[in-house]
C-alpha cells in the first residue's frame, strides 16, 4: 500500500512573501501534497483578512499542482488530526526563529507525540524577508515588489492605495 505523505506549511501568510514561496516550492518537491495552512489568529491585527491572504497565496502558487491551500481557526495540532498527517513544515531564518518554533515543537509534540516538524531554511537571498517587514515597508510607503511574488503585486497596491 502506497501511502501519499502529506505535509502542512502553517502561517499567518500576511501577506505571503518570496521566503514563504521559496519554502512552499522546496517543500512540495519533497512531499506528494503540501497543505499552506493560513492561522486566522484573533489576537492578531492582520493587513488581509483571510480571504484575501488565501487568495494571494492561491496566485502565488497556482503553477505548483501539488500544494492545496486551507484556512484554520484551531489548533494546529488539531487542524494536523484534521488532514491526517504527522508533518508540519517551518521555515527558519535565525536562531531567533529557531527558539521560537523549538518551542512550538515541543508544545505541539506534548499534544501529539507522532507529529513530526522538519524545518527549512529559505534560499540565503530570502533569509531577512518577513511579512512583518513588508508591512512595516508598506506602511511608510516603500516598495515591496522585490519582497513578494509578482502575482500578488496588483493586490497589495490595491490595499494600500500606493506603489509597490
Amino acid at each position: 500500500m502506497n501511502r501519499k505523505k502529506r505535509a502542512i506549511y502553517p502561517g499567518t501568510f500576511d501577506p505571503i512573501t518570496l521566503g514563504h514561496l521559496n519554502i512552499i516550492k522546496r517543500s512540495s518537491e519533497l512531499f506528494d501534497e503540501l497543505v499552506v495552512a493560513i492561522g486566522d489568529n484573533p489576537d492578531k491585527n492582520p493587513l488581509f483578512n483571510v480571504a484575501e491572504r488565501a487568495t494571494m497565496i492561491k496566485k502565488a502558487t497556482a503553477n505548483i499542482p501539488n500544494v492545496t491551500i486551507v484556512k484554520f481557526h484551531s489548533l494546529l495540532v488539531e487542524l494536523c488530526n484534521e488532514l491526517n498527517s504527522k508533518i508540519i513544515i517551518r521555515g527558519i531564518r535565525s536562531t531567533a526563529d529557531f527558539e521560537y518554533e523549538s518551542q512550538m515543537t515541543y508544545a505541539n509534540n506534548s499534544l501529539n507525540p507522532d507529529l513530526e516538524t522538519i524545518y527549512l531554511m529559505p534560499k540565503l537571498e530570502y533569509a531577512y524577508i518577513s511579512s512583518s517587514t513588508v508591512r512595516t515597508i508598506l506602511k511608510f510607503d516603500g516598495k515591496v515588489d522585490h519582497l513578494i511574488p509578482s502575482t500578488i503585486l496588483e493586490d497589495v497596491e490595491k490595499k494600500r492605495g500606493g506603489k509597490s
